[in-house]
C-alpha cells in the first residue's frame, strides 16, 4: 500500500548548518503559524499572539513546548486555528535509537503540557460562564452591530462573553467581545473546531458563518439556525462536525468576502471536503455589513427558484481573478498535465516548479510562487529521483521541503486505490497545494488510449481536487513520432479536461523548451528555454569513491519558437531524436566513454517505424545529403566507428548530447 506520510530523509539528506531557531519558525510556517520573536527552550509551555484576526495584539492562541537538552523536540500549534504539531530538529544526521526514543518522549510531554493546559482552562471557563448573568440587547456592541444577545453571558467590567463547545457539548473556552468589537479567547482554551449554535439546530437547513454578529444577523433574518464558527480556518473541522452530525440537513456556509479572500478560501475548502455549499456576501464584508449596507440578505440567501438562468450583469459584475501556485504556469485548483518524451526532461521541469513552492521560495525566473505543500506520488525511478531532489536542495540553497512522496504506484482510478490515496493523504500535517502524479500510466489501470478508462482517471483526479483543494499535476508521455511530440499519448479525453497543457520539448546538448498548449483561463505564456545542469551532491559517493551527480534544470530565458514550429522544421533535431531512440534501443552502450549506436539497432528502429528498404538505406548512406547519417556526420554531432570490425555504427561525438545521454544512465529506471 502507498505511504504518503513517509518523506524520504535519513542518509541522503545534507547536513544543515541552520540555527534550531530557524527551523522551528520554519516549521510554524509551513503549518501556518505565525511564530513569535523569541522562541525559548526550556520545556515549559509557552503562549504566543499569531497577529490573527480578532487579537487587538493581546490574544495569545500560539503555543509551544520545545526541550533543549540533546536533539531538539517538542510541539507547537495554535488553540484558535486547531494546528498541532511536532517537531523535531535537523541535525543532519540519523538519530541513534537513544535519541529517537528521547525525541518521541518529549514530544509526549510536550502534547501533555499543552492538554493540561486547555484541561485548566476547560475548568476555569465552566464557573465564569455558569456564573456570570445574561447579557442585554443593547449592549453597546450588539446596539452597533443592530443584533440581540441570544444567549450571550456578561463579564463583570461589561464584556460579552461567547461560549466555545466541542461536539459533544462540553465548554472548552470562551470568547470575550469588548464594546468596541475587540475579541480576546480565554487563555489556554481549546478553540479549534469548537462553535456555537445560535436557534435550535434542527430541520432541513443550517447555516454556518464566522462570527458572533454575522451568525445572529443570518439567523434572526431567516429564522434559521447558524452555528458560529468563530474564525476562517475553523470554518472545516466545524463544518465537519455538523455535516456529520445532520447528514440529512442542506449545510449551507455564509463566508465573509474579505479583501485577503481568506473567508472564501476556507469557506470553499469546507465545501470541497464535507460537501457543504457556499454563499460568498457580494460585497466587501460579511453579512452584518451586507445588511447594514441596506441590502436584501434574505433574497441573497435564499433566491427565488427560478435563478437557474441569471442576468450577464450579474454574473460579471464580480471579479474572478485566476489564483496561480507559478504565475502564468501552474494555476491553483486546476488540472495541468506536462508532457514530453521518455528522457526529455519533463520530471526535471515539474521538479522545479513544485520544490520552489515546496521550499517556501517567492520567485521563479521572475514568475511569482506561491508557497505550499506538495503531495508527489511517484510511481518509479525513486533512486533516481532522490538524488534529483538532493541536487535540487544544494543548488537553491534549501534546507527543509514542505513535501512527501509515495514509495510506489496505486491505481488511482479503482475505488481502492482512491480511496487509500485518500486516506494517506489525509494524514500528513498539512493540506497539499499541488499533487503530482508522475508518470500517468504508473496510475492508471487499463489503457490511456481508451477515453472510459480516462474518464476514470479524471474523475480521481477531480474527487483529490475537491478533498483538498488542491491543483492536480499530470506526468506523461509523447507518442513516439515526430508529429505526436507536441500532444499528450492516449485519448483526446486527456487534452479537453485539462485546464493548463505544458510540452518539454528537448532540444540539442541538454537544452529544452517550455511549451504551453493551453491555458483554459489565461493567455498563453511565451515558450521558456531551459538547460539541465549537472550537479555533484556535495557529500554522496558511489561504491567506488567516485562523487554522486545529477542535474537540475536551468531557465536561460523566452523563446519566440520552438523546434519543428514557427518556420521550416529542425531536421538536425529530428535526426538526434531518432538516433537517441535507437542508442535506447540497443541497450545504451558505450564504447571508450562515448555513446554508441550499432548501426543493426538503427536500421530496426527504422523499420519498426515503418521506413521502407530503400528509404532506410538512403538514410544510413553516409553520402546521402541531408538524409539521417550525412546530417549528424557534417555536423560533427557522429562519428562511424567499426566498419571492418565488429563494432560497426557510430559514436556520439556532440558534448552536450553525449552529456544528456549519460544522465539517462545515471538515473536508469527513472521515468522522467
Amino acid at each position: 500500500m502507498t505511504d504518503l506520510t513517509r518523506v524520504f530523509g535519513g542518509p541522503w539528506s545534507p547536513p544543515t548548518a541552520k540555527p534550531i531557531d530557524d527551523q522551528i519558525r520554519d516549521a510554524m510556517l509551513q503549518a501556518g503559524v505565525t511564530p513569535p520573536d523569541r522562541i525559548i527552550l526550556d520545556g515549559n509551555l509557552h503562549r504566543f499572539a499569531t497577529g490573527s484576526k480578532g487579537q487587538g495584539g493581546h490574544d495569545k492562541p500560539g503555543w509551544y513546548v520545545f526541550y533543549a537538552e540533546g536533539v531538539c523536540a517538542g510541539a507547537f500549534g495554535d488553540w484558535r486555528s486547531g494546528v498541532s504539531q511536532n517537531f523535531r530538529a535537523d541535525v543532519g544526521r540519523e538519530l541513534t535509537p537513544q535519541e529517537q526514543m528521547a525525541v518521541m518522549r518529549r514530544q509526549r510531554e510536550a502534547r501533555e503540557a499543552r492538554d493540561a493546559k486547555a484541561a485548566q482552562a476547560a475548568e476555569t471557563v465552566d464557573v465564569i460562564w455558569s456564573q456570570a448573568g445574561a447579557a442585554s440587547d443593547d449592549h453597546p456592541y450588539l446596539a452597533r452591530k443592530r443584533v440581540k444577545a441570544h444567549g450571550l453571558r456578561i463579564t463583570g467590567d461589561g464584556r460579552l462573553m461567547a461560549p466555545l463547545f466541542d461536539e459533544a457539548g462540553a465548554l472548552s473556552s470562551l470568547q470575550y467581545i469588548d464594546a468596541d468589537g475587540g475579541k480576546l479567547y480565554h487563555a489556554g482554551g481549546t478553540t479549534g473546531g469548537r462553535y456555537w449554535a445560535i436557534g435550535a439546530v434542527e430541520g432541513e437547513l443550517i447555516y454556518i458563518a464566522e462570527g458572533f454578529a454575522t451568525a445572529a444577523t443570518i439567523y434572526e433574518v431567516t429564522g434559521r439556525p447558524c452555528i458560529v464558527a468563530y474564525s476562517a480556518s475553523n470554518l472545516v473541522p466545524v463544518t465537519g462536525h455538523i455535516v456529520a452530525a445532520h447528514p440529512q440537513a442542506r449545510v449551507v456556509i455564509v463566508a465573509d468576502n474579505d479583501a485577503s479572500g481568506t473567508g472564501q478560501k476556507y469557506a470553499d475548502q469546507a465545501s470541497a471536503k464535507h460537501g457543504a455549499s457556499v454563499i460568498v456576501i457580494p460585497i466587501t464584508g460579511d453579512a452584518n455589513d451586507y445588511v447594514a449596507a441596506g441590502h436584501d440578505l434574505s433574497t441573497l440567501l435564499s433566491p427565488p427558484t427560478y435563478d437557474w438562468l441569471i442576468p450577464a450583469d450579474d454574473f460579471a459584475s464580480q471579479p474572478a481573478p485566476i489564483e496561480w501556485m507559478v504565475k502564468g504556469w501552474l494555476q491553483a485548483n486546476a488540472l495541468i498535465m506536462v508532457h514530453g518524451p521518455s528522457g526529455g526532461g519533463k520530471t526535471f521541469a515539474v521538479l522545479d516548479w513544485v520544490l520552489h513552492m515546496a521550499a517556501g521560495l517567492t520567485d521563479w525566473n521572475g514568475h511569482k510562487v506561491k508557497p505550499g505543500s506538495v503531495c508527489y506520488l511517484a510511481g518509479e525511478g525513486h533512486h533516481g529521483l532522490r538524488g534529483r531532489i538532493a541536487a535540487w536542495k544544494q543548488r537553491h540553497g534549501a534546507t527543509s521541503l514542505s513535501m512527501w512522496l509515495s514509495q510506489s504506484g496505486v491505481d488511482l482510478n479503482t475505488p481502492s486505490g482512491l480511496k487509500a490515496t485518500i486516506e494517506h493523504i489525509r494524514a500528513l500535517p498539512s493540506v497539499p497545494a499541488i499533487i503530482v502524479v508522475d508518470t500517468l500510466h504508473r496510475f492508471l489501470r487499463g489503457d490511456e488510449n481508451s477515453a472510459q478508462d480516462a474518464k476514470l482517471m479524471l474523475d480521481a483526479c477531480a474527487a483529490l481536487m475537491r478533498e483538498f483543494g488542491c491543483a492536480v499535476l499530470l506526468v506523461h508521455h509523447t507518442g513516439v513520432s515526430e508529429e505526436a511530440q507536441h500532444r499528450a499519448r492516449g485519448s483526446s479525453a486527456w487534452r479537453g479536461a485539462l485546464d493548463i497543457e505544458i510540452s518539454v520539448v528537448p532540444g540539442d546538448g541538454g537544452r529544452l523548451q517550455l511549451v504551453q498548449r493551453k491555458s483554459k483561463d489565461a493567455e498563453l505564456k511565451p515558450p521558456i528555454s531551459a538547460q539541465l545542469t549537472s550537479v555533484a551532491i556535495e557529500g554522496w559517493l558511489d561504491e567506488d569513491g567516485e562523487p554522486v551527480t545529477s542535474a537540475v534544470i536551468e531557465v536561460t530565458g523566452e523563446v519566440t519558437s520552438e523546434p519543428g514550429e514557427g518556420g521550416k522544421p529542425n531536421k538536425l533535431h529530428h535526426h538526434q531524436k531518432t538516433m537517441s531512440r535507437a542508442w535506447e534501443a540497443g541497450s545504451s552502450q558505450w564504447v571508450e566513454g562515448s555513446p554508441f549506436v550499432a548501426r543493426s539497432a538503427l536500421q530496426s528502429l527504422l523499420e519498426a517505424d515503418g521506413y521502407k528498404p530503400g528509404a532506410i538505406k538512403n538514410m544510413l548512406a553516409p553520402g546521402s545529403e541531408g538524409k539521417l547519417i550525412h546530417a549528424l556526420t557534417n555536423a560533427d554531432w557522429i562519428k562511424s566507428t567499426g566498419q571492418d570490425g565488429e563494432r560497426v555504427g557510430w559514436v556520439i561525438i556532440e558534448p552536450g548530447w553525449a552529456s544528456a545521454l549519460a544522465l539517462i544512465v545515471k538515473n536508469q529506471g527513472v521515468d522522467d
